[in-house]
């Protein structure tokens, strides 16, 4: 007689409730989650200290998320328990809800809408592949030693949002790695932030209260923000607008004005910090994560690289012209291959692995779970991407090519499946702009050098916010034989 499977599922103890299971699989909770809703049908109600009010019901079925995020939107809004868990976002549109949250939206909409706004996309990635990414991979690669690529598209996408944002280069890719308190400070807050998702309220509030541990980081992230944008906001004041800008902060600085309909929580300034520092978080993480992942992904995976490598040849005719060329965002299009492995990267490594709701009003889900007024829930991005139900038998396989119609276009995927940039009236503004940035970088790199993983690195998610690698992602570089 065959012995019944155990389950996955972690044991509801007396008073502390799942919490031993927390502190055992903390090390690694994503994939932990995710065999769990794997088990339990995509859903799952987690049971913490009955002293602690975390119970939190964790859900990856498509059809919770589509009523969730879009068919009952207006009963899910970021909320006061968003706010304050993420209280160093401000008033910025991640926390931002209702009137506020829609200026923030069409104020950027606004800004992405420019005629020129792509033209100075294009200028300023190509300027920093040029000056930043390709001089630096170059040292290392000539050197012999090993670089964190992760450290590297961290840098480049953080100058690169300033640029666009603040229209200043703080120059952090440079061959000299130097410190940037602020640039450090946005991986150094994830964790602390996850955290406050799984500690009772009054145990990270007396950490913050005492200045200890992930709180003491999640302040010293804070000062360097605010030491970083402030000084910044100051400078521009009374500055003349240069024509070839995007003039960013203007435009928020009228919508602030012109909107005083609007309760803020702050002054002009905060209100200005809050909507830069908002606009840098997506510019420089998700874009980052997602490199990450798929020369990770690329490194294991030798044929998807070489047909990556075939496809930049091909389309761009770069082995025709003998040399590497800079390429328009209209010729990025023809990278269908290209996407496809980006996508992938996505899917399986979805930068923002967990998003957190709670409803105004009680609810039912179409999975028949009963939520009353305030319930915590966590939906798990992550744990979406490895669902059979959702992908198939081949769902852990990296697979470009499910990306591919028939006819060689891109296969749509509604979002509710595949909520990389989110979800319904929140979905990404930036979804088009990541994919062109990402496909610059990544092309020139993969154009110029072999990559090769470090042996005996460890590469694994990291448990927080953004789904960073823990360790990074150390590679070695070898030039390739171009012009």
């Amino acid at each position: 007689m065959r012995s019944r499977k155990k389950s996955c599922e972690p044991t509801v103890w007396p008073v502390v409730g799942m919490l031993p299971a927390v502190v055992q699989y903390l090390h690694r909770g994503h994939d932990k989650v995710t065999e769990i809703l794997c088990e339990c049908g995509g859903t799952y109600w987690f049971r913490g200290p009955w002293f602690g009010n975390i119970d939190m019901l964790f859900t990856s079925d498509p059809a919770n998320i589509q009523h969730i995020f879009s068919k009952n939107f207006s009963n899910y809004p970021k909320g006061s328990e968003f706010r304050k868990k993420f209280e160093i976002l401000g008033d910025g549109i991640f926390s931002a809800d209702y009137e506020l949250w829609e200026l923030h939206r069409r104020t950027t909409l606004a800004l992405m809408n420019q005629a020129k706004f792509y033209t100075f996309l294009e200028r300023t990635v190509w300027q920093k592949i040029e000056s930043g990414l390709l001089p630096v991979l170059d040292c290392f690669s000539r050197q012999g030693t090993d670089v964190d690529l992760q450290e590297i598209f961290q840098r480049f996408t953080f100058d690169n949002i300033c640029q666009l944002v603040l229209d200043y280069d703080p120059c952090s890719l440079s061959s000299d790695l130097p410190y940037i308190p602020c640039e450090k400070a946005f991986s150094n807050a994830l964790e602390p932030l996850f955290h406050r998702h799984l500690l009772p309220e009054s145990i990270w509030k007396l950490q913050k209260w005492l200045n200890i541990g992930n709180e003491k980081k999640l302040a010293e992230a804070w000062t360097a923000f605010d030491d970083f944008i402030y000084p910044l906001i100051s400078s521009k004041e009374g500055e003349q607008e240069q024509e070839e800008s995007l003039n960013i902060l203007t435009t928020f600085r009228n919508a602030y004005e012109e909107n005083n309909n609007i309760s803020f929580s702050g002054d002009l300034r905060q209100f200005l910090r809050d909507s830069l520092l908002g606009l840098l978080f997506a510019g420089r993480d998700t874009t980052s994560t997602c490199l990450t992942w798929l020369f990770w992904l690329i490194s294991t995976n030798p044929s998807a690289q070489t047909k990556i490598l075939e496809e930049i040849e091909r389309e761009l005719h770069a082995k025709e012209s003998g040399h590497w060329r800079f390429f328009s965002i209209e010729e990025s299009s023809k990278l269908m291959y290209l996407h496809g492995a980006l996508c992938e990267s996505l899917r399986l490594f979805p930068p923002l692995a967990l998003e957190y709701k709670s409803p105004v009003r009680p609810d039912t889900l179409p999975s028949g779970h009963h939520i009353r007024q305030n319930t915590k829930l966590i939906i798990s991005f992550y744990s979406m991407g490895r669902m059979e139900t959702i992908w198939g038998k081949d769902c852990l396989k990296f697979k470009p090519e499910r990306w591919i119609s028939a006819r060689g276009g891109i296969e749509h995927k509604p979002s509710n499946k595949f909520p990389a940039f989110n979800v319904g009236p929140r979905t990404c503004l930036g979804k088009e702009m990541s994919f062109v940035q990402m496909k610059m970088i990544a092309a020139s790199i993969i154009y110029h050098y072999h990559i090769k993983l470090v042996e005996g690195h460890r590469v694994t998610p990291r448990d927080s916010i953004i789904l960073q690698a823990k360790y990074g992602l150390r590679v070695s570089l070898s030039k390739r034989n171009v012009i």
